[in-house]
């Protein structure tokens, strides 16, 4: 395999989790009696370029069709997450009704809907059928089409240039890298602004957050892959902030490089320094990340199996990707987890992609008082703990594996 940006052969090892289905594609009674469609999945790391990526196998569109369900509004931490983003680049880029703001990636409008609120004008950009009707049902404009070179010159003809794009939790969602970042170019006004969030590789290696792999996520960003990706294909890093989102993530702020007047912050320069001394310009930073996934995997299904075999009870909370990856890595079938609860109505009633655990009402947590509560969104367990609270009346706990297995 090539690397997506560079075009360098690829053989530095990163992790190989075996194989899985697409971590969103969720079954439902229908699809249960039908086989699934497993993928390898595997990561390696460029050598050149220093973007670590997975290995070609699953078709964006095949990832994010019709019946992808993956709703950003149902985390009321991420939700408010957004809603104070909005006020601060408001401020910061003195947005105004003449402003135009295009998100790509717009989900379900979880973040334009705070947009729309300042009445600023907005566009959104969403390609998965299910999200886009959320998103409108929210008064938002929805363009529903993937994002890259192609589209960003068609909404330029029509009008459509934007004072500020924005893209969270997309970048690494991307198979051409390459022509996405391309498309921000073309798109933002002469001295429009983009930002980007994307967990950071650097908190992902460190903090032994494997279950964040999955083939959605095509790519695992270091600001220092970021950086020179963006220069070549038409954009600047100005400034960068380190957030607690998703277990560690980083904000990037770009501009054209051929228009764009901001001046670089002293953040960029030492964020880069950072990384180049935890040693991520070397192989020797991704060596030893298999054997903690390894070790992460066995704990929790000591832990299970314990659980079973002294008659204590377990429910899991959170049909999330980064769940999938987990369960489906170790193993994990119903007998040692019978059920996941989930708010989000777009996913009750189905199961979990290769584990087959069904999903279910947190009216289940109540009605069967588990001993025992599996968090498998750790990135907002303090949510989580605060919403599911009444357990503690009956004497339940509760229980990450990542970054190591822990009970609260």
């Amino acid at each position: 395999m090539k690397c997506r940006h560079c075009g360098a052969e690829l053989s530095q090892p990163f992790i190989d989790l075996g194989s899985a289905p697409p971590s969103n594609a969720y079954l439902t009674e229908r699809t249960l009696r039908k086989p699934e469609k497993w993928y390898p999945l595997r990561v390696l790391v460029c050598d050149c370029c220093w973007l670590v990526q997975t290995e070609d196998f699953a078709d964006s569109h095949e990832l994010f069709n019709s019946e992808y369900a993956y709703f950003s509004g149902f985390s009321t931490t991420w939700l408010e997450h957004c809603k104070q983003y909005v006020a601060d680049v408001t401020e910061r880029f003195a947005l105004t009704r003449a402003s135009h703001v295009v998100e790509v990636a717009a989900n379900d409008g979880y973040l334009l809907q705070y947009v729309r609120a300042r009445n600023i004008l907005c566009t959104g950009i969403e390609p998965t059928a299910g999200t886009a009707a959320a998103a409108r049902a929210k008064g938002i404009d929805i363009v529903e089409d993937f994002f890259g070179g192609r589209l960003a010159g068609e909404l330029v003809a029509r009008g459509k240039a934007a004072d500020l794009m924005i893209a969270n939790n997309v970048l690494a969602h991307v198979p051409d890298i390459n022509d996405f970042l391309a498309g921000f170019a073309l798109l933002l006004k002469p001295d429009g602004i983009a930002t980007f969030e994307f967990p950071h590789l650097l908190s992902l290696a460190s903090q032994n957050q494997f279950d964040t792999i999955y083939h959605e996520h095509f790519s695992y960003l270091s600001l220092t892959a970021v950086n020179q990706i963006m220069q070549q294909n038409g954009l600047n890093i100005f400034d960068v902030e380190k957030l607690s989102t998703h277990g560690g993530s980083l904000r990037v702020f770009a501009q054209r490089s051929l228009s764009g007047s901001r001046k670089k912050m002293t953040r960029v320069s030492d964020l880069l320094a950072e990384e180049m001394n935890a040693g991520m310009q070397t192989p020797s930073f991704y060596n030893g990340f298999q054997i903690k996934a390894d070790r992460i995997k066995n704990d929790l299904l000591v832990f299970l199996l314990e659980l079973k075999r002294t008659g204590k009870s377990v429910a899991a909370y959170g049909a999330a990707a980064k769940g999938n990856t987990l369960l489906n890595y170790a193993g994990i079938k119903p007998d040692l987890l019978p059920y996941v609860v989930d708010r989000n109505p777009a996913k009750l009633g189905k199961f979990l992609p290769g584990s087959r655990i069904p999903i279910v009402s947190e009216d289940r947590i109540r009605k069967r008082k588990p001993d025992f509560i599996l968090i498998l969104p750790w990135n907002i367990k303090e949510e989580v703990m605060a919403q599911l609270a009444y357990v503690r009346e009956w004497g339940g706990r509760f229980v990450t594996a990542i970054p190591e297995l822990v009970d609260f």
